[in-house]
């Protein structure tokens, strides 16, 4: 990074100075924003840029950080089907032979899942729901 004084102001009145960021810079800043939970403003705080001007270098090609080379989403967040159903008091059945699970949670909070589902997923989202 480089600076230019863009004019004397005089004694008592400090100088301005605009930074230079060279390409290589910018892909840098720019690559940063890629990465899994930071965030735009976080990146141009470490910086002292604006968040606006990362955004414009976002959209040039020629520093927008490569897709191939970010790293893979996480496969600890994501989304589970959910269905909001009325809510029925019937007398128990008997299981049937299909594959679902119907959990009932404390605070009267019913699950119903049907068909595959993943373990681990849907331990996590009981814990969330859970108080």
């Amino acid at each position: 990074m480089s600076t230019i004084d863009s004019g004397h102001y005089g004694d008592d009145v400090a100088r301005r100075t605009k930074r230079l960021w060279t390409d290589e810079e910018k892909r840098s800043i720019c690559f940063q924003t890629a990465a899994p939970g930071v965030s735009v403003a976080q990146v141009a705080r470490r910086y002292a840029v604006n968040a606006n001007l990362i955004f414009k270098w976002l959209r040039d090609p020629r520093f927008a950080p490569d897709p191939a080379s970010s790293p893979p989403p996480s496969e600890e967040a994501r989304f589970l089907p959910v269905e909001i159903v009325a809510e029925t008091r019937s007398a128990p059945t008997a299981p049937t032979a299909e594959n679902h699970i119907e959990i009932e949670l404390a605070g009267g909070h019913r699950i119903r899942i049907c068909g595959s589902y993943d373990p681990e997923a849907l331990a996590r989202l009981i814990r969330g729901l859970s108080p």
